[in-house]
């Protein structure tokens, strides 16, 4: 299997016609900002051990072209070009196209891990990336593994997925594979279990859908002026008040 193809399907599904109006590399969150005044966010993954591929101002490139970056070594690069692909993907608009909302969705259920809690009771649940509610959310629940780069005790590292994923119910990963390139690897390892991505740096679209994941949990943008204003103050907690996490199901997974 050829591990860009994902990100080739991406990056094939934006118009030539869109150019990039707005960027910022933040210390936590990567920005930009398309010509339909659509903002998509990547986090940024400090890691320079590539040389830049692109060396000239960002702003005013087409945005089909900064997308490419997302297949970049050089981390930090990489997570301007998921956010790229954001841009398009993840507006209020195109988003929607993804399936169907999660039907347990209301106003009291901001994140996939609030979602999903009646799903995971005592099933096998692994998650990669350590988010902070987690404990909250799915507590005891559940049999829960957590893997992550930068393990805290309790933690698996990530390199544990090898031994770990293939025995999961569900499989929380989140968005940032796609800047550091393990999202195609941990599809295949965990392509026995239910496969949801979560967090801003999610890839709001169908295609995603087509390669083994059945959830969708990211953030839109609503108010782009203020999105682009936290980013450069670096109030992080203040980003997601410029827009509202969604949350989508592969309609072909669905029951009619």
């Amino acid at each position: 299997m050829n591990p860009w193809k994902l990100y080739d399907e991406l990056i094939e599904g934006i118009p030539d016609n869109l150019s990039v109006t707005y960027c910022n590399s933040g210390h936590n969150w990567t920005t930009v900002t398309s010509s339909e005044n659509s903002v998509g966010l990547s986090m940024t993954i400090s890691v320079f051990s590539k040389p830049y591929m692109q060396t000239e101002s960002i702003t005013g490139l087409p945005l089909r072209r900064v997308a490419m970056l997302a297949k970049s070594w050089n981390f930090v690069e990489a997570a301007i070009g998921v956010a790229a692909i954001n841009s398009y993907y993840n507006s209020p608009v195109r988003s929607a196209q993804c399936g169907v909302i999660h039907d347990s969705i209301n106003s009291s259920n901001g994140d996939a891990f609030n979602l999903y809690q009646n799903e995971v009771k005592g099933k096998k649940v692994a998650v990669i990336g350590h988010f902070p509610i987690l404990g909250k959310r799915f507590g005891s629940l559940c049999d829960l593994s957590i893997l992550e780069r930068n393990p805290s005790w309790g933690d698996y590292p990530d390199s544990a997925c090898e031994y770990i994923l293939g025995e999961q119910d569900y499989v929380f990963i989140t968005g940032c594979t796609l800047v550091n390139k393990t999202l195609p690897r941990l599809l295949t390892l965990a392509k026995n279990s239910k496969i949801v991505m979560v967090g801003p740096s999610t890839t709001m679209s169908p295609i995603l859908f087509e390669h083994g994941i059945f959830g969708l949990s990211g953030f839109t943008v609503r108010d782009v002026k203020k999105c682009e204003q936290t980013i450069r103050e670096g109030n992080t907690m203040e980003l997601f008040n410029t827009g509202e996490m969604i949350d989508y199901v592969n309609s072909a997974c669905v029951k009619k």
